[in-house]
């Protein structure tokens, strides 16, 4: 049953509640990485590294520091009757966990992938603040998942956000060879697809998954 339940999360957060497409978050990179396929998958191969760890980290943080439970760190360390309540440096020590996943995951490709650093440009730094990140961890925690549901929660959200990344991509390099008015060549007609796109998955949201 356990297993089942973490299948249908799985597909749920990838096509239903899609980061980009449902819950629009991560927008930027979505439209700025989104010209070519090469640097689509490089990006999200990246988010999905970085949303993944970064749901492990921040719930385990937060349950051993900002819970009120016997869990709390300070409560175990100190003994202390009452765990204090470091709920709002929630946020902060969140950020700081991307962050540094963030600058691992730039080291790593710039010395094994230049071509793709280049490629994804001002984009990866960006990460940090990409809010798809923050929000899986915060939605971890909002939706009271475990250990093993905030992983697959952030494994899967990151596909899902390749996957959106992967088709945009698709389409904006065939829209590259295509007869579009002067107007709205570029940026313009990517919102207008990206658009569409959030139309055709909302038709995800009618799967019944028990």
């Amino acid at each position: 049953m356990e297993l089942k339940s973490l299948f249908i999360l799985a597909i749920s957060s990838i096509f239903i509640n899609n980061f980009i497409f449902a819950r629009f978050l991560g927008t930027c990179p979505y439209i700025g990485v989104s010209k070519q396929i090469d640097s689509a998958i490089g990006m999200g191969t990246a988010v999905t590294f970085v949303m993944t760890l970064a749901s492990a980290v921040t719930w385990l943080i937060d349950f051993y520091l900002f819970e009120p439970v016997p869990a709390n760190l300070f409560y175990r360390v100190f003994s202390l009757a009452t765990p204090p309540d470091l709920t709002f440096l929630k946020t902060i020590a969140f950020i700081l966990v991307i962050a540094a996943l963030v600058q691992f995951v730039e080291m790593v490709i710039q010395k094994t992938s230049p071509a793709l650093y280049k490629a994804l440009g001002i984009y990866l730094p960006l990460i940090t603040t990409n809010c798809a990140i923050l929000g899986v961890s915060l939605l971890n925690i909002d939706l009271k998942y475990n250990f093993i549901q905030s992983v697959v929660h952030g494994l899967s959200g990151g596909l899902g956000f390749t996957v959106a990344l992967i088709l945009m991509a698709g389409i904006r390099e065939k829209l590259e060879l295509a007869d579009i008015p002067k107007p709205l060549r570029g940026i313009p007609i990517a919102f207008v697809m990206a658009g569409l796109m959030a139309i055709a998955f909302l038709g995800f949201s009618g799967l019944k998954l028990k």
